[in-house]
């Protein structure tokens, strides 16, 4: 099975301009922690709620900040016509949530996540699951 059958298609972007306070009513509105940064017709970066709170809340930023102060500039990405057990296990490896999805034409076309694969009861998901989710002590979100 390929990554574009159970990917969602309908992707919201935010500019690196924005303010953090709207992509974060724009996240709370769709209820989604992640959303990808275009500038120029280019995927640049992605931002998530946890950035929007540690690399800007904690630090003393407020909402009027710009998104390019709290994304992180390292898209992982994976293509559309990937087969899913191949994504799953990358995503363990590298210990991620969600992935961006491209096309052949290096086009953003969705974005897949693990509750993507678990609704769809993907083979393998378990597996994959116990990698992205490994303890980190204390409640330690970075696994350090």
């Amino acid at each position: 099975m390929q990554i574009s059958e159970i990917m969602t298609h309908n992707v919201a972007i935010a500019s690196p301009d924005d303010i953090i306070i709207d992509v974060a009513r724009r996240m709370a509105d769709k209820d989604i922690g992640f959303i990808p940064i275009g500038e120029n017709d280019r995927l640049i970066g992605m931002v998530t709620d946890r950035d929007i709170v540690t690399r800007g809340v904690a630090t003393g930023l407020d909402g009027r900040s710009k998104v390019r102060e709290v994304m992180s500039n390292d898209v992982k990405y994976c293509r559309d016509t990937d087969q899913v057990e191949d994504v799953l296990a990358n995503m363990g490896d590298i210990q991620v949530r969600r992935l961006v999805v491209i096309d052949d034409n290096k086009r953003l076309c969705g974005i897949v996540t693990l509750a993507d694969a678990a609704r769809d009861a993907i083979d393998g998901t378990r597996s994959s699951l116990k990698g992205v989710v490994q303890p980190g002590g204390d409640h330690n979100q970075s696994g350090a």
